[in-house]
């Protein structure tokens, strides 16, 4: 039975990893903030195996963790950092490769499961006085009116808040309930997802081929497995998926080139499909988009947490101002910077990828010709390298504090 609302200054609809990060860097605050999530958090899970979702967490993302007390969580799990990133065009001689040691760093980043990262968000959250977790719980209505927005959960349950959050993910409630609109398009590719081991060590090393179908990345796990993401046509996917297993693997292998030799074990796999897409708009009086509910990219570099762990960041720093000046945290004046900071700098991620994405999928020999010499070039120029990696690890531009080096 559904007593009277409560009442809080933000509510978050969705707790994965951008909405749970984005109730930790409340946590410090004196705003009274709810975490909606409809399925509980996965805690513990075997030894053996890895989750089938993993992330490339830039070292803008891990500046963010450690400031918010999550990192140590996380590596106290399981993490895998890369050095290094080779990446060549199967449709030509084009190579390029990136050494963390040019740019003096000891890693270019880590590959971290999707489940670590979530379990340590959570572990975090248990910890923070103003922050109440509602799991399980849905969004049944939402209602933005002048003064707050209404919030009915599907058990009946009331609330009230300044600022509704969403970060339910690409297809988001949220979103849908107050009518902001998306631009983009599904992409002819769907991802295949698994884990394997090799024969050869992957060195630490993000393995990354271009095939007209879409890309292959190996990425580096513990104890010399890899986790794999494999864009390709939809068919082509549906068809991996259903080999047995030693046919399967010999398909991998064939695909990367025998790079790592032969596949030796090889984890479940799923696929799912690839989009592209940004909202219309971030905010609404009461309402701000953050992650996935806001924009989705290919995965081909690796970005699409990053940049979420950059919207739940930036919009924290924006309240904790608004707070400290006593506005309204659920006010356009409040909201309009968070917007206009992250839609410009997510717009041009997003349509840099999805060019890359472009570029490498055509088949036209001027094309080939133009992208494999210019793999070759920039290989052979360090400024250029260097600016890619600094952008590519979060070490530039108009950083979030959370995300900032510390001295």
């Amino acid at each position: 039975m559904a007593g009277s609302p409560v009442h809080y200054d933000v509510v978050i609809v969705g707790g994965g990893m951008v909405g749970a990060a984005l109730a930790c860097a409340l946590g410090d605050t004196t705003l009274r903030v709810a975490l909606l999530e409809a399925m509980p958090p996965q805690s513990e899970w075997p030894e053996a195996g890895f989750d089938l979702r993993v992330s490339a967490s830039t070292r803008a993302t891990q500046r963010m963790l450690e400031a918010l007390q999550v990192w140590p969580g996380v590596a106290a799990r399981r993490v895998s950092p890369f050095r290094d990133m080779h990446v060549w065009d199967a449709s030509g001689s084009g190579v390029i490769h990136f050494d963390s040691a040019e740019l003096g760093e000891a890693y270019l980043g880590h590959i971290i499961e999707n489940r670590v990262i979530v379990a340590a968000l959570y572990e975090r959250l248990a910890q923070l006085d103003n922050v109440d977790l509602r799991c399980p719980a849905q969004l049944e209505t939402l209602e933005l009116r002048d003064e707050d927005a209404r919030i009915v959960q599907q058990d009946g349950a009331e609330m009230r808040a300044a600022l509704v959050v969403g970060a339910d993910g690409s297809r988001s409630r949220v979103r849908s309930a107050v009518g902001i609109a998306v631009r983009g398009w599904d992409y002819d590719q769907h991802a295949l997802v698994t884990w394997v081991q090799t024969e050869r060590s992957h060195q630490d090393t993000a393995w990354q081929r271009f095939m007209p179908d879409g890309p292959l990345a190996f990425l580096p796990l513990t104890d010399g497995y890899s986790s794999i993401v494999w864009s390709t046509s939809p068919a082509h996917a549906e068809q991996l998926k259903v080999l047995d297993e030693a046919a399967f693997a010999e398909e991998l292998e064939t695909a990367i080139g025998s790079t790592l030799g032969r596949i030796t074990s090889v984890g479940p796999r799923a696929t799912f499909p690839l989009r592209f897409f940004d909202s219309d708009a971030y905010v609404k009086p009461r309402l701000a988009l953050v992650g996935d509910a806001a924009h989705t990219i290919h995965p081909l570099a690796g970005q699409g947490v990053n940049l979420g762990m950059s919207d739940a960041a930036s919009l924290a720093e924006v309240l904790g101002e608004a707070q400290t000046a006593r506005r309204d945290p659920g006010g356009m004046k409040t909201l309009r910077r968070y917007e206009r900071w992250r839609k410009s700098d997510n717009l041009a991620m997003l349509v840099a990828v999805d060019g890359f994405k472009r570029l490498f999928g055509s088949e036209l020999a001027p094309v080939r010709w133009a992208r494999n010499l210019g793999l070759n070039l920039t290989d052979q120029l360090p400024p250029a390298k260097h600016l890619i990696l600094q952008q590519a690890m979060g070490m530039q531009g108009d950083l979030p504090r959370l995300s900032r080096p510390r001295a």
